[in-house]
């Protein structure tokens, strides 16, 4: 911390929080005087981030300082959805959970009571914490099918390479760019990825990485269906359906094989069943991937090729692959590509990615989660979770209940009943669920809710009974260590009785079972996971935040570190899966009744699987492509960012637009199979004519907030489109985000949706 003259305090930290609401953990620096936030800027110092920042952290004190802030804990005084709601104090608040929760556990068993996070913020450390502390099993990514959201990524990865990998942005090395063991990769492929979306809020590195490299002369190839800003700079760009990124995958792998062009020294000595995969690519020749994926073969070859000569090249993928029908085998299409390479943990490369010290609050594993709660708890956690009797893939990795079964669960009762819901950072009414009604529908039925949040959502006015008032950046206390440097965050101010939600899950959690929280502190319960580093949680808060050094298993350097044992548990070259080797034939997925392959599957809705329907919804719809104002369903009341993006809006080529006779700013009625919704038509040719793309997450925080209206949720979520329970055969993936089909018109004059 430092002092100016005018006596202002600047605090430097990471950011991962409510507010940014991202994954970036970028460096920050907080301008407070007198306890309370006055601005936020860029840490240049921060050996990632370098300054950098994006508009939704920059407009940090407009989201702090806003009237419709949640500021105190609320109880609801009238019936579910009618916006009744009165101030009560924290006491009163966390009594009345303590009280409703137990009597849940003794009536029903803890496992009766769910506990729903949404994506960004910090909040999987706390809700994990909370939920095991309380005896459930079922904490969950609530209302995403397959939980189609970074797991399938993770999932695929850690069977077939026993970690994770992102591209090396030089990301783990103080000097950055100017180590001396790190490279310029020579080809990036930016594989269903928005950089504009994501600037420097991105899971693990930075948007901002990408343009580093065109900088310094790395070549682009860009795989979206859309004419995006990388896209237009690309030195090659594939136009590809959505959904079909397996096919391609194994497209270029089929190229890259058969023209000899893979590292065969690296192949040789550390994959394992190359001869098989070798077998399965001749299904996907590239005239036949032409067909499946709208990409010329004479692209698909050149970009195999441009990527396979390429030493080093790196790749960055998305969570549309996460979407995909069977999201866990296009991403171990993807692990093959840069295994067969030789591009996997070499400099430039794809690097396996581990938690700085092995630190971790919000495990992202399953060794994490039974680092912090040992492996006796994770099996018995395992014989109640939902999901696990289904899905052996779900049993075995992380520690998700399946959230398309906690749905269907929470309407039949089987096998046993569920009763409450604890929502967290999850607006999930707007943003999250697919097919939203249904959710609504099935919480409004329970016992008992409670909201978690910073401000007042359709989904904490719809079925909430208690409402609490989440801490932003600058008032709480927490770690960032996924992938980056271990980050510090730690309260410089406040803001009325908002608390951080640890602080809110560790004292609940020390009011349902003390012997679960020996700490006294949230502080002490970080200095405790913080060991491992030789800091305690004040000493990381003075110094920022710690890198792993180099030949540390989890620093990035030496590179190859599959050569000198460190990532074996018994210190033995090779990699962290049950061979010892990167599995192209997964003997994992073999156990667990899995296609061992890579493989292409259509979505539900499509061209080729359901040409009947296309005939009658002939257009592909895309939802959650990544807005850099907005995160999710966060920030449409902060007026910085609104006014940037105004409008929950429809993006249509101009000659399909004039096919329907809709203008720019017309509102639009979307129609699927399974809902509708309407949107303000935006006409830009950067669109491909048979696809339509709608923003995620929108809401109207300026209109009616009770029912039946909560807040315009229902006239303009697109999520209505899209269907649950129609996940992947592994249980991970399978959310159709980007690929369900419909058919648009103009909305009829008088129709249209009022907002001031």
């Amino acid at each position: 911390m430092k002092k100016l003259d005018d006596g202002v305090q600047v605090y430097k930290m990471g950011a991962w929080s409510p507010g940014p609401g991202c994954h970036g953990g970028c460096g920050v620096e907080i301008y407070v005087k007198d306890g309370k936030f006055l601005k936020i800027e860029g840490d240049a110092d921060h050996p990632y981030h370098q300054g950098r920042l994006c508009p939704r952290a920059l407009a940090l004190r407009q989201y702090i300082n806003h009237p419709d802030r949640l500021r105190h804990p609320m109880k609801r005084v009238g019936e579910r959805g009618e916006g009744k709601w009165a101030r009560i104090t924290w006491d009163e608040a966390l009594d009345t959970c303590e009280y409703r929760m137990r009597e849940i556990r003794d009536k029903y068993g803890a496992e009766s009571m769910i506990f729903g996070q949404g994506t960004g913020r910090d909040s999987g450390g706390p809700i994990i914490f909370l939920a095991y502390a309380y005896g459930s099993p079922n904490w969950t990514l609530f209302g995403l099918s397959g939980i189609a959201c970074f797991t399938p990524r993770l999932a695929a990865m850690h069977q077939v390479l026993g970690d994770a990998t992102f591209p090396d942005a030089a990301q783990f090395s103080p000097q950055r760019y100017d180590d001396p063991e790190w490279k310029t990769p020579e080809v990036l492929i930016s594989w269903a990825r928005n950089l504009q979306g994501s600037q420097c809020a991105d899971h693990y590195f930075s948007g901002h990485y990408v343009i580093d490299m065109m900088k310094r002369g790395t070549k682009l190839i860009v795989i979206d269906p859309i004419n995006s800003w990388e896209a237009s700079r690309a030195e090659l760009w594939l136009k590809i359906r959505p959904g079909t990124d397996g096919a391609l995958a194994l497209g270029l792998l089929n190229v890259i094989i058969n023209e000899g062009l893979y590292d065969k020294e690296f192949v040789e000595k550390w994959t394992y069943g190359f001869d098989k995969l070798k077998e399965r690519v001749q299904e996907y020749p590239p005239d036949l991937v032409e067909q499946i994926t709208w990409v010329p073969k004479e692209k698909i070859i050149k970009a195999a090729r441009m990527y396979a000569k390429a030493k080093p090249a790196a790749m960055r993928f998305g969570q549309p692959l996460d979407s995909n029908a069977e999201a866990v085998a296009t991403i171990h299409g993807l692990a093959c590509l840069w295994a067969i390479t030789g591009n996997l943990d070499v400099p430039g490369g794809n690097i396996i990615t581990r938690p700085p010290f092995g630190v971790t609050l919000y495990p992202y594993s399953t060794e994490e989660v039974i680092q912090l709660y040992g492996q006796e708890f994770v099996d018995k956690m395992n014989q109640k979770r939902i999901g696990t009797d289904r899905y052996p893939l779900v049993k075995n990795f992380r520690s998700w209940a399946l959230s398309d079964m906690v749905l269907e669960q929470m309407e039949t009762g089987k096998p046993y009943p569920i009763k409450g819901l604890w929502c967290q950072t999850n607006n999930f009414l707007a943003g999250t669920a697919q097919d939203p009604r249904r959710h609504y529908e099935a919480v409004r039925k329970l016992e008992f809710n409670v909201v978690v949040d910073t401000f007042m959502t359709p989904t904490a006015q719809a079925i909430a009974d208690i409402v609490l008032p989440a801490g932003a950046l600058s008032e709480k206390d927490s770690v960032f260590s996924t992938g980056v440097p271990c980050n510090a965050i730690y309260k410089v101010a406040t803001v009325d009785e908002c608390r951080p939600d640890w602080e809110i899950n560790f004292e609940l959690a020390k009011r349902l079972n003390p012997t679960a929280v020996p700490w006294n502190t949230v502080r002490d319960l970080f200095t405790q996971r913080l060991q491992v580093t030789g800091n305690t949680f004040e000493e990381l808060c003075e110094k920022t935040y710690v890198m792993a050094p180099k030949g540390h298993p989890s620093g990035t350097a030496p590179y190859r570190r599959f050569e000198t044992g460190l990532l074996r548990a018994d210190k033995k070259p090779g990699f962290r899966t049950s061979s010892g080797k990167v599995e192209l034939y997964c003997t994992n997925f073999e156990k667990y009744g899995l296609d061992p392959l890579p493989y292409h599957s259509e979505p539900i809705e499509s061209p080729i699987r359901t040409p009947e329907i296309y005939e009658k919804y002939p257009l592909i719809l895309m939802t959650g492509r990544r807005v850099g104002v907005m995160f999710h369903s966060e920030h449409r009341q902060i007026p910085w960012l609104r006014e940037i993006n105004p409008d929950p809006t429809i993006e249509i080529h101009p000659d399909t637009a004039k096919k329907y006779g809709i203008e720019d700013g017309n509102w639009v009625l979307i129609e699927g199979t399974y809902g509708k919704a309407k949107r303000k038509a935006k006409l830009t040719p950067i669109m491909h004519p048979k696809i339509v793309q709608a923003q995620h997450g929108w809401w109207l925080p300026e209109t009616e907030g009770a029912a039946p209206n909560f807040y315009g949720t229902w006239d303009i979520n697109v999520n209505q489109l899209i269907p649950m329970g129609h996940n992947s055969k592994s249980g991970f993936g399978g959310a159709f985000t980007k690929t369900m089909l419909c058919r648009i018109s103009k909305v009829k004059d008088g129709e249209e949706v009022k907002y001031a």
